[in-house]
């Protein structure tokens, strides 16, 4: 399993180093855009519109747009020196919690935790403790230069950290428009759908639910490759290279002006000589 960071968990005066590993992966079929012309793969440049020119990564800066147009310029070398400061490896336990109380909407993204060298005695007494006690711990990691959030549990013997939202990254309920206010439930509608959830309540069997549409989109993709419906990518054709011929050219033309020239004066001559 691929290492994503690497560094240590405390909790009081112990220390355990440790590794993350994505708990996830995205599992989508991942469909090409093509010309519809040539079946040749679309390709998307960074382009300039203003000086409409394509550039590379060496011509790009960060910048936060104030108002609309209107933009503050960071520099490379600020930004890495924001890193550095939030650079620590280290993850710090600061409370623990009990696991209902965080609402699903705050988490974000599941990494599993495996012991670095040296941790697993420590790595196990936080795990057995986590269980023993019912809690969760609530930490901060900095990953990929953003300081986040996260808790750290115990799923299926193996500890999990998963990043969650701070409270303002969550909106508002009041936000969302065209929410109905308290509407009047007759008992009898209220009992049929109290009745319907319980007909379907059942134990929660993740196996059971599939991705129809991901399982469809590959039946036809397998399909179009058995009947051999493969379409081939046309092939980019050599631009003439305009500055060697415009070179070759110009070449002709210079290397005929002398020839003119001597033609020229011969004919001087000859009409000199006849006269």
């Amino acid at each position: 399993m691929h290492t994503i960071w690497k560094g240590s968990i405390s909790f009081g005066l112990v220390n355990i180093p440790i590794k993350l590993h994505s708990a996830t992966e995205d599992r989508d079929i991942k469909l090409r855009s093509l010309h519809k012309e040539c079946h040749t793969p679309i390709k998307y440049e960074k382009v300039c519109p203003a000086c409409e020119k394509e550039i590379d990564h060496h011509d790009i800066v960060k910048g936060y747009e104030v108002t609309k147009g209107k933009f503050v310029v960071l520099q490379e070398e600020e930004l890495k020196e924001l890193k550095e400061e939030n650079g620590d490896k280290a993850v710090e336990i600061v409370d623990f919690i009990k696991m209902e109380e965080i609402d699903p909407i705050f988490f974000e993204r599941t990494y599993y935790v495996s012991p670095n060298d040296g941790g697993k005695k420590a790595y196990s007494l936080l795990r057995k403790a986590l269980q023993e006690s019912g809690k969760v711990g609530i930490a901060k990691i900095t990953m990929r230069s953003k300081e986040q959030l996260s808790i750290v549990r115990v799923y299926e013997n193996t500890l999990v950290m998963e990043t969650i939202h701070y409270p303002d990254e969550v909106r508002g309920t009041g936000d969302v428009p065209n929410v109905p206010e308290e509407d009047e439930i007759t008992d009898k509608e209220l009992e049929t759908a109290t009745m319907l959830i319980e007909q379907l309540t059942t134990d929660f069997q993740p196996q059971k639910y599939k991705d129809l549409y991901r399982e469809r989109l590959s039946q036809l993709i397998e399909s179009k490759q058995t009947g051999e419906k493969i379409v081939t990518a046309k092939e980019k054709e050599p631009k003439e290279n305009v500055t060697d011929l415009m070179a070759a050219l110009q070449a002709s033309i210079d290397s005929s002006k002398p020839n003119k020239a001597k033609t020229t004066k011969k004919k001087a001559t000859s009409k000199k000589k006849a006269q």
